[in-house]
């Protein structure tokens, strides 16, 4: 028999952990990589182990095709979807409870679609963004739109924002302190702009500063202009009381004021179209520099300027860097998988590799951590969990859906939400105890 005394410190116990998981729980999921923009989740446990018959609460299908990444709150799943002709954009509200499509709403259409010429882009591909009563959808230069959250009422619209984005829009939102801060990098234009989120209208708008080297024999653009596209999603962080969103483009990785725009210090390179988006981890900025030579770059954010020849701690380059799928880290280390499959972890101060490992198949989406667990989701199906915080590699488990993952995953209370190809789950333990 436990004493009286014991009893009590077990239940206090067990009641700080149910607050906690109940805080957790509570959590929303406000936009791309979720509330921190780094793949992380504060959610107590997610499932470790699930396939179409075992830990599946709700499978929906949604129409259409789209990568963007859904968003959670007040109960409800809010995601993006295109004809895969480039004709019709919309939106669709879940019912996060039931898996039912309680909103289908056709908002945007375009009559001559420019075509996306490869299979890894689509038409839907930036994720959209949520805060209390309202969701913001975004299809790049096809058009911006601001939702009630609730009843799917269209409260604005822009379509008035251009670029060619040649093969397909790619950088999702980024919603702060009022703002809906929206990239734009084309062939033809390469900007940041800033909306008011109550109105749409714009608050401010930021062209990149670059001085282009890709110039053919007759001074035009090589490839259109492909060389100055990108697909990066910016973050927001704190350096010395100071905020900074953290943006890369073709050939240079910025930071800017969010409040106005104005830029506060650059870092250039020489690869091109980066849809890696960066984190910031252990007092550095990681960054993918993009394709033609990627590397990943551990940096200072201190810096003022040009700070490409001092702020630079280390440099990761070869065939792991990965070209989509953004990384996560934990503790003093930090992981990313290629675009093939090679898991890498490695050190956040130097940027040394601890361990790397096959783990099969191709990758696009972003890395998720939740605790000392960190998820891949595969293009195939396949889902590999791995424990973190480890100085060698330990798998957890495999996991398989019928089809595969381009966007990256979402996080519902313990549960995850997971956009495969043609269908959207809920998948979570069938029962929890607290024993």
């Amino acid at each position: 028999m436990l004493s009286g005394m014991k009893m009590m410190i077990i239940s206090g116990w067990v009641a700080t952990l149910a607050v906690g998981c109940l805080g957790a729980a509570e959590e929303a999921w406000t936009m791309f990589r979720g509330p921190r923009g780094d793949g992380s989740t504060a959610a107590c446990t997610l499932p470790l182990t699930w396939s179409e018959t075992n830990n599946v609460r709700w499978k929906t299908a949604i129409p259409d095709s789209g990568w963007s990444t859904p968003v959670v709150m007040e109960g409800r799943v809010w995601l993006t979807s295109a004809t895969r002709d480039g004709h019709v954009f919309s939106a669709y509200g879940v019912d996060a409870e039931s898996g039912r499509i309680l909103h289908a709403l056709p908002l945007f259409r375009c009559e001559a679609p420019e075509p996306l010429g490869n299979s890894v882009n689509g038409y839907a591909s930036p994720s959209p963004a949520i805060e209390p009563g309202r969701v913001y959808v975004h299809f790049g230069s096809y058009g911006t739109a601001c939702l009630d959250a609730a009843s799917g009422e269209i409260l604005w619209k822009r379509e008035d924002l251009r670029c060619r984005h040649y093969r397909g829009p790619g950088s999702s939102v980024l919603l702060h302190h009022h703002r809906l801060i929206l990239t734009f990098d084309g062939v033809d234009q390469q900007y940041v702009i800033a909306l008011d989120t109550l109105t749409g209208k714009t608050v401010w708008r930021t062209d990149r500063a670059i001085a282009w080297k890709d110039l053919d024999a007759n001074g035009k653009p090589k490839r259109e202009g492909d060389f100055r596209k990108g697909f990066a999603t910016p973050i927001v962080i704190e350096v010395n009381g100071r905020q900074q969103m953290i943006s890369a483009a073709s050939t240079a990785l910025f930071a800017y004021a969010p409040e106005d725009g104005k830029e506060l210090w650059r870092v250039t390179h020489t690869a091109h179209t980066p849809a890696v988006s960066p984190i910031y981890a252990d007092g550095l900025v990681l960054t993918v520099t993009g394709h033609g030579g990627a590397e990943m770059l551990g940096i200072r954010p201190d810096g003022i300027g040009d700070v490409t020849a001092s702020h630079i701690a280390w440099r990761i380059s070869g065939k792991d860097v990965p070209l989509t799928s953004s990384p996560v880290a934990y503790g003093d280390l930090a992981y990313m998988v290629s675009d093939h499959g090679a898991l890498t972890c490695f050190e956040i101060a130097s940027g040394k590799t601890v361990w790397r490992q096959m783990i099969g198949g191709n990758y696009q989406a972003s890395l998720l951590r939740n605790g000392a667990r960190i998820y891949c989701f595969g293009v195939s199906g396949k889902t590999t969990v791995l424990r973190a915080g480890c100085r060698t590699f330990e798998k957890l488990a495999d996991n398989r859906l019928a089809t595969g993952c381009m966007a990256s995953p979402a996080v519902l209370g313990n549960d995850l939400i997971v956009r495969t190809k043609t269908h959207l789950y809920r998948i979570g333990e069938q029962e929890r105890f607290i024993r």
